[in-house]
């Protein structure tokens, strides 16, 4: 009796222990060595139904005394071939471990050297080959809570307690292994569900950063590099051994938890409008002005023409012998003004990093040219919409499309702060949504400090401003070297824009060469000199 609740005792704890189990390398050996231990059996095979359902595969193979140990936790492969469950159209009857599928009951054979109506040819060769006794058997199918088979537990040779000799596995031994099996069966189940909620949560949080990628054929790939690029940072971090994030830790947990908020730090794109994302120059609306103000030069240039003619006309109509070639070089010059300014429209038109104020003026000065337009109307060169648009400083948006733009944060923000994230995703909204905060608190849409956020936030901030100077498929700017991207970090790292022991790490451990080397163009990753690069210090 005292054995007997020893033994429901262990059972107990066995099942406790599956149910914490998360892992499911760590879950089938707790199984596979638990029912081994309730049984006393030397060794033991668990079995798992093939996706397709035609086939049990091996998942853990285990026998202490020849001190086998393959599958789960192990780290050996399982070199066995799986068994079929049919053979020929028919039920596969003769391999006990399939027959116990198709009946769905245990199978307890005391010798299998003198068992009737099962192949052990199998395990004859086997026993040949190692010089192993196999006798007694107990093959137990896994039935979950919704009474399917998704398995089966095999235990081999049970052992006497006191004297160690082979035994046949007795009634108590296959309670204990079916209850187990039915505990087993269930903690699989629900640890299989769990692991396809998570791949089907994983799945639709690409499925939204391939959604905005694809909204814009210049923002294409950010929503996936960027998160690439945070957990790069992110292992420099966790590795770095001296500096003032010696001391910072991830867990796997920590891990999953920075990459889903990676991949959703820009969730709020999909309520900014496509016109404004796609933006390529600062005249484009549904199409590109620039090619409008060209006919305005070219209007400007007939006009030109046609005064200049008129005038000769006028000169040589009094006097046919009079010089008219001061005439030809005033239009000429006229003509040459024209197109070196249509020129400088052309290039402001495209955006920048920056356009100072003589640049701008120069705009404002060509707006306020004169031309009749097609209905006789004369009027200024640009209207107030070009001006503002054409003097824009940095980009092609201006300050109403910039806070467009920019609230896209604040939605990112609202629509993760309304998710149900568990415990294990809590901070994602907190990592996701303060990636454009600056650690002087002049950053947006909060307005934080570098107190203010957590170092993941921090970190996903430099991976965002690095990818998106590197970045050659944006509208107004092509791709920057590793030298030039470098020199704006550091240059933002004086500036207490980002944070600068993240920016050491990034630099020292060359996390940037990392992502160039996956994600960069050749052309792009020249020479680094870290002494080049303005704040660093290593």
């Amino acid at each position: 009796m005292n054995q007997m609740l020893s033994k429901i005792g262990q059972l107990n704890e066995i099942g406790i222990a599956l149910s914490a189990a998360s892992d499911v390398d760590v879950l089938c050996d707790k199984i596979l060595t638990g029912a081994m231990e309730l049984t006393n059996a030397d060794g033991g095979s668990l079995y798992q139904i093939s996706d397709d359902k035609a086939s049990l595969e091996f998942v853990i193979v285990t026998t202490y005394s020849l001190d086998i140990h393959m599958g789960g936790c192990s780290g050996q492969e399982i070199n066995f071939p799986p068994i079929s469950l049919m053979v020929n159209g028919e039920p596969n009857k003769a391999n006990v471990v399939s027959s116990a599928v198709h009946d769905e009951s245990t199978i307890n054979i005391p010798d299998v050297y003198h068992a009737e109506g099962f192949d052990f040819s199998g395990t004859r060769k086997f026993d040949q080959q190692t010089g192993y006794r196999t006798q007694s058997i107990l093959t137990v199918p896994l039935k979950n809570h919704h009474n399917d088979i998704i398995g089966v537990l095999q235990l081999i040779n049970a052992k006497d307690e006191e004297s160690g000799d082979t035994r046949e596995f007795t009634l108590s031994d296959q309670q204990l292994a079916e209850s187990l099996a039915s505990q087993a069966a269930v903690a699989i189940t629900n640890n299989k569900l769990i692991e396809e909620q998570r791949e089907l949560f994983e799945a639709f949080i690409r499925l939204i950063a391939s959604a905005i990628d694809e909204k814009s054929p210049y923002t294409g790939g950010h929503c996936k590099r960027v998160p690439e690029l945070t957990m790069m940072i992110a292992d420099a971090c966790h590795l770095s051994d001296n500096g003032a994030l010696k001391e910072f830790n991830m867990t796997d947990k920590d891990r999953y938890e920075l990459t889903i908020a990676g991949w959703l730090h820009d969730c709020g794109k999909v309520t900014t409008p496509e016109y404004i994302v796609d933006k390529a120059t600062k005249l484009e609306t549904i199409y590109d002005r620039v090619n409008t103000v060209d006919t305005r030069f070219e209007v400007l240039k007939r006009d030109a023409s046609i005064q200049a003619l008129q005038e000769k006309i006028d000169r040589l109509t009094k006097d046919a012998s009079l010089d008219c070639s001061d005439l030809d070089e005033a239009l000429q010059k006229k003509h040459s003004q024209l197109d070196d300014d249509r020129e400088f429209i052309r290039k402001s038109n495209i955006g920048g990093e920056f356009m100072d104020d003589a640049l701008q003026q120069r705009v404002r000065d060509i707006g306020e040219y004169r031309w009749t337009d097609s209905h006789g109307v004369n009027a200024k060169f640009f209207n107030d919409n070009e001006i503002e648009n054409l003097t824009i400083a940095r980009g092609t948006l201006t300050g109403s499309e910039r806070e467009v733009i920019n609230n896209h944060m604040a939605v990112t923000i609202k629509m993760l702060e309304q998710l149900p994230f568990p415990k294990h995703l809590v901070n994602v909204p907190e990592y996701a949504g303060g990636h454009h905060e600056r650690m002087d608190g002049k950053g947006y849409p909060k307005g934080l400090t570098r107190e203010q956020m957590s170092i993941q936030a921090r970190m996903m901030g430099i991976a965002d401003i690095f990818e998106a100077l590197s970045a050659s498929d944006r509208p107004y700017k092509t791709g920057k070297p590793l030298t030039e991207c470098l020199r704006i970090l550091g240059f933002m790292k004086k500036d207490n824009h980002v944070d600068p022991d993240i920016f050491d790490v990034f630099v020292r451990d060359k996390v940037y060469m990392r992502y160039a080397k996956e994600f960069l163009p050749k052309n792009q990753i020249d020479k680094v000199d870290h002494a080049d690069i303005p704040g660093y210090e290593s």
